[in-house]
């Protein structure tokens, strides 16, 4: 017998066989590669966080570009984003005709004071309460958790009649002294990023002789280093825009910090539609923010990846 005709009255011949076995498609039924599609997801992503990225930009775009109008460009229709002819006058105005220099100079002294001493003190705190065996220590733990449930216009009346009796009502050292004790949520991420922290490497550090003091320099605060940044830049930047506790206790102009002193700016410039002006001393808050978001990236970033990492 022929192999032809062998084959012909085989009804699943070789050709046959290999086109319905189950682990084949069909011709003109090839699924999409994963390249193609992870492309696609790529660009979907791309595309959603570029239209974020333009919402989030647009208005300080817009700040920038207010500052350098004149009046009768601040209110045209359809909206003018870019000036036929800057006004720079307008920031040379700012430092001469209102406080803005004793604004930012507050500001900083308050925000550098509290973020610098403030870190310090919650480090040690988390620290003592993630690794040090203290009695009750969770009892504590959650103690200071429990004090952030409190709101705080019920705390403002009782510490303003306190602050007023001994004095530092109009002075900047109630915005300073109570927060570089510590803040509480700053010590809770600090704490259970310590969490991740083996405590073999602490019990080594103690056999080799070592204090609680050397522990937490020499070998805790580099390994937190990345948490301590994130939460330094976010913690100064809520010192930096806090408004309601300067506006309580701080009274005379000299003293004021900067988000009160735009905050005048704005009831007195706003009745003169002077907004440039206005949009000018805000482009200014805005940049130590930015300078220490730039210094502390990296930081920041690694916070991130390592938080998301361990565990």
């Amino acid at each position: 017998m022929s192999l032809t005709t062998a084959q012909s009255r085989d009804p699943l011949n070789t050709k046959t066989r290999g086109l319905a076995s189950p682990g084949r498609k069909a011709p003109g039924r090839t699924p999409m590669s994963r390249t193609t599609s992870t492309r696609i997801g790529d660009w979907l992503v791309f595309t959603l966080l570029s239209a974020g990225a333009i919402v989030m930009v647009a208005p300080l775009v817009w700040m920038v570009s207010t500052s350098l109008k004149t009046k009768t460009e601040v209110f045209a229709l359809p909206p003018v984003w870019i000036p036929e002819v800057p006004q720079w006058d307008t920031y040379v105005r700012m430092w001469q005709d209102s406080s803005i220099l004793t604004g930012f100079q507050n500001s900083f002294i308050v925000a550098a004071t509290v973020t610098v001493l403030g870190t310090i003190t919650c480090s040690m705190a988390a620290f003592a309460i993630a690794k040090m065996r203290l009695p009750f220590s969770n009892l504590i733990f959650v103690g200071l958790l429990t004090g952030i449930m409190i709101p705080y216009p019920t705390l403002m009346i009782p510490q303003f009649v306190m602050f007023s009796r001994i004095g530092w009502v109009d002075t900047l050292l109630p915005l300073i002294v109570p927060a570089i004790f510590g803040n509480i949520l700053v010590i809770f991420f600090l704490r259970q990023y310590l969490e991740n922290v083996p405590n073999s490497i602490i019990e080594a550090a103690k056999i080799d002789g070592a204090s609680f003091w050397q522990i937490f320099w020499r070998l805790i605060f580099p390994i937190i280093r990345p948490a301590v940044a994130a939460q330094f830049i976010l913690w100064f930047m809520a010192i930096w825009n806090d408004y309601l506790a300067p506006i309580l206790y701080l009274n005379t102009p000299g003293r004021q910090t900067l988000q009160v002193v735009i905050a005048n700016m704005n009831v007195q410039y706003a009745t003169q539609r002077d907004y440039p002006l206005i949009m000018g001393a805000s482009f200014i808050a805005l940049l130590p923010i930015l300078a220490i978001f730039l210094i502390f990236q990296r930081q920041i970033i690694e916070s991130v990846a390592l938080s998301g990492t361990k565990g």
